[in-house]
């Protein structure tokens, strides 16, 4: 019996180290080549959750999600509180200028209104959503910025926290939503500067193209102007 296990444990340690960790980017040979239809969970459904509202703005954020569908085969699925129990509807995640969690999209609605606007029509995940507030406080101007996963970079056949992560900006309605970090680089971190009214961010490129991101590569430093009507990107050196 012993020497069954030690077997065992054996064959699990020589595939564990025989297995290739997956890169992740994967450089396709054209960049205008479309994708490939991703894999779509049919044990997920789309919900939204009851929206959000940041001090000061005259929009409401709906976050639609995906959720996990249990039950028998022989029942139906149902919702409310008596099927549910405890199970947890919501996708996201608020605090007081902050959304997270792992979104497919947003829904934006004048306060004076009942019409939803879309923030996208893309295939992307959403980490967070932060409403820069210290720029509104000093100019007026209602920004969100938001942390993105927009493309399957490791060629998966799904989005998920595997693939690089973007940076991205809109205006507190959902209008002019793009991106600030560039492609296949990998977003480090991010950071508003009430000080000069600007969002300073890092990222890393993949500079010698093995698919992962270390301590061979450049890291490219960058901050967003606001001043112009139309938010700037500018990268900078400091080293």
């Amino acid at each position: 019996m012993k020497k069954i296990v030690f077997l065992g444990l054996f064959i699990i340690i020589i595939f564990s180290c025989m297995r290739e960790e997956k890169p992740k980017v994967i450089y396709p040979d054209n960049e205008n080549i479309a994708s490939a239809e991703l894999e779509k969970d049919t044990s997920l459904i789309e919900l939204a959750d009851i929206p959000i509202h940041f001090d000061s703005t005259k929009y409401l954020i709906h976050p639609i999600g995906e959720y996990k569908m249990y039950g028998s085969s022989k029942r139906k699925s149902s919702f409310g509180a008596a099927s549910y129990g405890s199970r947890n509807l919501s996708s996201s995640n608020y605090s007081k200028y902050e959304i997270t969690g792992n979104l497919l999209n947003l829904r934006f609605q004048h306060l004076d209104s009942d019409k939803l606007s879309i923030l996208t029509t893309a295939n992307i995940r959403i980490k967070s959503i932060t409403f820069l507030r210290g720029l509104f406080k000093n100019t007026k101007k209602q920004f969100l910025i938001y942390r993105v996963l927009d493309k399957d970079t490791n060629q998966d056949n799904v989005i998920d926290n595997s693939d690089v992560e973007s940076l991205y900006l809109s205006h507190i309605d959902g209008y002019g939503f793009e991106k600030l970090s560039p492609n296949y680089q990998e977003l480090i971190d991010w950071r508003e500067l009430e000080i000069n009214n600007r969002v300073y961010f890092r990222s890393v490129e993949d500079t010698n193209k093995n698919g992962e991101f270390d301590r061979d590569d450049n890291i490219h430093y960058h901050y967003v102007e606001f001043t112009d009507e139309k938010p700037q990107v500018v990268e900078y050196n400091p080293i």
